[in-house]
Parts: C-alpha cells; sequence; structure tokens
C-alpha cells in the first residue's frame, strides 16, 4: 500500500476529521508527476470495493451528489467513466492541492457507505419485442409532457397507459406460471425535499406494476423488485408523474413546507388508486385468458419472496399531511395527472 493510500485510509477512522483529509491531501498533492497515478489506482480500489459491497457506479454519483457538493458529484462521474483527476482539476480550474482535497474527501464518504443488497442481479432493460414495446411507450409520454395542447396529451397518454396494462399482461401470459429467470431490482433514486411523499409515489407506481418497492431513507433510493418490464415500465411512469406533480406545485399558490409535503403525499396517494384501478381494469378485461390468473399469483409471489430475501427487516412509516389546501389541490393535480 503506497503512501497516499495509507494516509487516505487514516481518514476512515472514527475519530478521523480535517487534519487527516488534509494531510491525505497534501501527500498526493506532494507526489509531483505521479500524482494523477496515484490517486486513479487508489480510486479504482475504492470504486472496486464499493461494488463488492452492493454499489454500482450511478448509485455512488447519486450519493457524491446527495452527500457532498456538486463539484464532488462531477469527480465521481469522472471517475466512473473511466477519467482522471488530474483532467478533472484543469476542467474546474483547481490547483493540485485543492482537486486533491475533492478527492480524499469523496473517496473518505465512499469507503463509510456499509453493505447493500446484491442477493440478485441488477435487471437489464428489456429487449426484443418488449424493448419496441417500451420504445413506444417512452416516445408517447415525452410527447405528452412536452405538447401544449391538453388534448392532444391527454390522448397520448391514454395511448402510453393502454400499450402498459397491455403489455404487462401480455408479458404474464408469454412467462406463464413457472417463468424462468425469475425477477431482479433496480435502484431508483428519490431525491430532496420531500423524499417520503416521492417515495410514496414510486411505492403507487411499483405497486400498480406488480412490483415492490424498499426505501433506503439513509441513501436516497428506493430499491424496485420485479420483472424486467415491469420495472422499465416503473421508472417510465414514475419519472414522467414527478415531472407533472413539480409543474403543478411550480404554479401552486404556496411555497410553505407542509402545503408541498401534504400536496405530493395526497397526489401520490390519489395516483396510487387511479393506477391501481387501471390495472385491475385490464386484469378483468383479459381475466379468461387460459392461465392468466395462475401466472400472476405466481409472479406476485416470486417478487414477494425477493423482496424479502433482499430485505429480511423492514419497518413501515406514516405521512401525515398538515395543510388542507395542499391535500386538496395535490388530489386534484393526480386527478389530472396523464397517465
Amino acid at each position: 500500500m503506497d503512501e497516499f493510500e495509507q494516509a487516505y485510509r487514516r481518514t476512515l477512522g472514527a475519530d478521523a476529521g480535517e487534519t487527516e483529509t488534509d494531510t491525505a491531501a497534501s501527500v498526493l498533492a506532494a507526489l509531483g508527476e505521479q500524482w494523477d497515478a496515484a490517486a486513479v489506482a487508489t480510486a479504482a480500489r475504492v470504486l472496486g470495493e464499493c461494488e463488492r459491497r452492493g454499489w454500482a457506479p450511478v448509485d455512488l454519483v447519486r450519493m457524491a451528489g446527495r452527500e457532498l457538493t456538486a463539484r464532488h458529484q462531477r469527480l465521481a462521474a469522472a471517475l466512473a467513466d473511466g477519467g482522471g483527476v488530474a483532467a478533472f482539476a484543469r476542467t474546474e480550474r483547481l490547483d493540485r492541492f485543492t482537486a486533491a482535497t475533492v478527492l480524499v474527501e469523496l473517496l473518505s464518504s465512499y469507503g463509510r457507505l456499509p453493505a447493500i443488497p446484491t442477493a440478485i442481479p441488477r435487471a437489464a432493460a428489456p429487449v426484443g419485442e418488449s424493448g419496441k414495446v417500451l420504445g413506444r411507450i417512452r416516445a408517447l409520454l415525452a410527447k405528452a409532457e412536452s405538447t401544449g395542447f391538453p388534448e392532444e396529451a391527454e390522448a397520448l397518454s391514454a395511448k402510453a397507459q393502454q400499450l402498459m396494462a397491455r403489455h404487462r399482461v401480455d408479458e404474464t401470459l408469454l412467462r406463464g406460471e413457472g417463468a424462468a429467470g425469475g425477477p431482479g431490482f433496480r435502484r431508483i433514486g428519490v431525491d430532496r425535499p420531500y423524499e417520503g411523499a416521492k417515495a410514496l409515489l414510486l411505492d403507487a407506481v411499483a405497486s400498480a406494476n406488480r412490483c415492490e418497492a424498499v426505501w433506503s431513507s439513509d441513501f436516497g433510493f428506493s430499491t424496485v423488485v420485479g420483472h424486467d418490464s415491469d420495472l422499465e415500465a416503473v421508472e417510465l411512469l414514475y419519472t414522467s408523474l414527478l415531472v407533472q406533480a413539480d409543474r403543478a406545485l411550480t404554479g401552486g399558490p404556496s411555497r410553505r413546507r407542509d402545503y408541498r409535503e401534504s400536496f405530493l403525499i395526497a397526489y401520490a396517494s390519489r395516483i396510487r388508486e387511479r393506477l391501481s384501478a387501471a390495472a385491475d381494469e385490464e386484469v378483468a378485461a383479459r381475466r379468461d385468458s387460459p392461465g392468466l390468473l395462475p401466472a400472476l399469483a405466481a409472479q406476485d409471489l416470486a417478487v414477494r419472496t425477493a423482496t424479502r430475501r433482499l430485505f429480511p427487516a423492514t419497518t413501515t412509516s406514516r405521512l401525515k399531511g398538515r395543510d388542507a389546501e395542499g391535500w386538496r389541490r395535490g388530489e386534484s393535480a393526480a386527478n389530472d395527472a396523464r397517465l
């Protein structure tokens, strides 16, 4: 272990502080022409340790922005893409010691991250016919969000919702009761502020798509467990609904925290009702299809089993809306939301 890595490891001590950080940065900056190679080598080892503890590069970049600064997040993205620290310093116009300090602070935050579940693989993006359908859904939602004509947006969103529900049932029938491969999982960021209400919205979308979501409040993400195409649909729809909620909040009458949080809680609750009703209608329309109901039951059991294996101990928390006007407007916005 070289001198810089030894200095970096000392920043992970329980009583470590600014002194240890400054010392490690000074050691790295003093290496002269070798400083970038030493920085990249240590960063690669730390990233490898994080990966073995379950942290994917995209998770690390998100955590850098959540716990540190935008500059740390830019360095995290550069390291994830295989870039060097010297190039980052030039881009950011930083002297060597300052860039070294940013690196040490970033790696120290990584070094303290605990192990997270990796019992089942991350689900890959759907391919083939499934990928084509989801591509059409993605395009429809994008058009619905961008058009300035409400009637056109409603028609586009209704078509996207119809495709989602139909494709989900078709996929279930194709997989059958003894589906091979089983569910996977995807981590979806839940950003500040009002993370609890946003996690509630993601849970509503996941539930309607026959997935389960577990929110990790300390790390700013939810782990959604389900089959590949369902996970893709969850992320697409959650992102679209969050954009629409943010737009409705921006035009709202108040910036009070209680108002905005109550708005989002009510929005998530009403969206859950709408999505669940839409999913139930599609199943009811196809319930006579041979093997559909047993296949759905088997799929739900597989998802529940995988979730319990990943998260054997979970807790339930309550969210309370404290602003009546925010609640009313949140329900209204959910009624108007384009699914």
